[in-house]
């Protein structure tokens, strides 16, 4: 017999899930997630080993989800100093790297950065040849200064060479293992959005490297050593963890991913809306046959505009921590402050003294958590006035994600679900299952690894069905990289866009695939 090991880690909450080989959850638990998450993972790992009673020696795949990096951007915190090689001298020079990003983090990143000759045009010729000996110059002058590069070429996602070749140089001169990242293998077309998701890459290399490592420590000392190592992407599916290393920024949303992905596999459904409501937020996403919607446009993280994939998301700050307040004309406000993983402590149920939702949910019965005789004093009056307030910021989030004016399927998931009210509008079905507390977990165990390639081609030089030929097998090798079967690899999505303002029936590609873990 073997087993998957499942670990979500969130602002409020670690979750751990065990899976048999039939995918059958086996135990569950959730936990406060801890400051410095290595405890938090240990201490949620431990408590489903010693419940489930299995051998560690069983467990042949671990994930994890983690919101370290997405907290690292929002919050400034433990990012690499990075210095950013821009290749597109003199095209791009009115349009300097770091434009428009917050100033407290280019602070941190150090805002050092360099326009050299190189890049290309739409159609593959270049802006200006590319000089190794300015990069070199440039390269001896920035000795010692920074802990990753970014390198970010115009129109690389068409001909990524010249950053292949920056990236050989700099590990010429800096060593085989320092840290680089190319824009080609991370951002979609777009040169600030691109660069700007490049550049947090290389700024999230220490955030990841110490996740990965605390990970990989904490199952050693539960006896977890002959198990494959994935964390969760954000589009719902894994990578190995030497691939997280190099591409920390794809963990970015894999949280409310994961719990989509979960929601799916407890609901048995492939299309609905997934309403995950944890600690201090409410997350809302679709499922478009059993995977997480992608987000179309420019994904602000941080404050910072990048086109990588992401899903689409949508969060509001009510969740089963939010904190209940009224003003002296008696008018109600839910969150967005939320008393988070101090529920225990400071909700009026656990004996706290602070009034929030949930205090509410178990006034109204929706729950028997804590002691409901600590919230009887609250009216149930006031309690159905906060549960209609409730009830309109989630209808009013769910209409923006809805698509049509048709009623939807919603499945209800995570730690704060009581707080929801049976009923909403634009809802046909509401769907629950016991182990909804810790779909994310679920949905991390329950993975598949993927590739994802875009390009653009010219239908007038090289044939459609060479393109996308050559596209897939570029996304499986992505797929392979990141730790798939290459027995299982099967297409899931082909997307071609024509440019118009280009010429030669222009398109651009995008292929990706999934597989099932080795």
């Amino acid at each position: 017999m073997s087993y998957r090991l499942g670990i979500d880690v969130g602002g409020t909450n670690t979750d751990a899930v065990i899976l048999n080989d039939q995918l059958q959850v086996i135990e569950s638990t959730k936990s406060h997630t801890t400051k410095d998450i290595e405890t938090g993972i240990y201490n949620a790992m431990k408590t489903v080993l010693e419940r489930s009673k299995i051998d560690p020696s069983q467990i042949t795949h671990t994930m994890l989800g983690t919101t370290q990096c997405t907290n690292a951007i929002v919050e400034r915190k433990n990012l690499a100093k990075v210095g950013v090689i821009r290749l597109g001298y003199p095209a791009t020079v009115s349009i300097t790297p770091f434009t428009a990003w917050p100033k407290d983090i280019v602070q941190v990143l150090t805002g050092e950065y360099a326009i050299i000759h190189g890049g290309s045009e739409y159609d593959g010729s270049p802006i200006s040849e590319f000089d190794e000996d300015e990069l070199r110059t440039l390269l001896t002058k920035w000795r010692g200064q920074f802990e990753a590069i970014a390198v970010v070429g115009v129109f690389s996602s068409i001909k990524p060479e010249q950053e292949q070749r920056v990236a050989a140089i700099i590990r010429e001169l800096y060593g085989q293992d320092y840290p680089v990242s190319l824009s080609a293998t991370i951002g979609s077309i777009g040169l600030i959005e691109r660069e700007n998701a490049t550049i947090l890459n290389a700024a999230l290399h220490t955030v990841m490297q110490r996740t990965a490592d605390g990970f990989i420590k904490s199952l050693a000392h539960e006896g977890i050593i002959n198990t494959k190592t994935y964390l969760c992407q954000n589009d719902g599916t894994l990578m190995s963890i030497d691939y997280a290393r190099q591409y920390p920024i794809l963990t970015i949303g894999s949280g409310p991913t994961n719990s989509i992905r979960g929601a799916a596999y407890l609901a048995k459904v492939k299309e609905a809306i997934v309403l995950d409501i944890g600690g201090t937020t409410a997350d809302l996403g679709v499922l478009v046959n059993g995977f997480p919607r992608e987000s179309s446009i420019a994904v602000n993280v941080g404050g910072i505009r990048t086109n990588f994939r992401m899903p689409d998301i949508v969060s509001i700050g009510l969740g089963g921590g939010s904190i209940v307040t009224t003003d002296t004309v008696g008018n109600i406000t839910i969150g967005p402050e939320s008393v988070g993983y101090q529920i225990e402590d400071k909700a009026l149920v656990f004996g706290g003294d602070t009034l929030t939702t949930t205090d509410i949910a178990i006034r109204l019965g929706y729950s028997t958590v804590g002691d409901p005789e600590k919230v009887a004093h609250i009216s149930l009056a006031f309690a159905h006035q906060v549960e209609a307030k409730i009830q309109n910021m989630l209808e009013a989030a769910i209409d923006q994600m809805k698509t049509s004016s048709a009623d939807i399927d919603l499945v209800l998931v995570g730690g704060g679900a009581i707080i929801a009210p049976r009923q909403l509008k634009g809802v046909r079905n509401i769907t629950q299952d016991t182990q909804g507390p810790v779909a994310n977990a679920i949905g991390a165990s329950i993975a598949q690894v993927s590739g994802d390639f875009e390009k653009i081609y010219s239908y007038e030089q090289t044939v459609r069905e060479q393109a996308l030929q050559e596209a897939q097998k570029s996304a499986e090798q992505q797929a392979l990289a990141a730790g798939s079967d290459p027995a299982t690899l099967a297409l899931v999505d082909i997307n071609e866009t024509p440019l118009a303002y280009a010429p030669g029936k222009t398109t651009k590609v995008r292929i990706k695939v999934v597989g099932d873990l080795t």
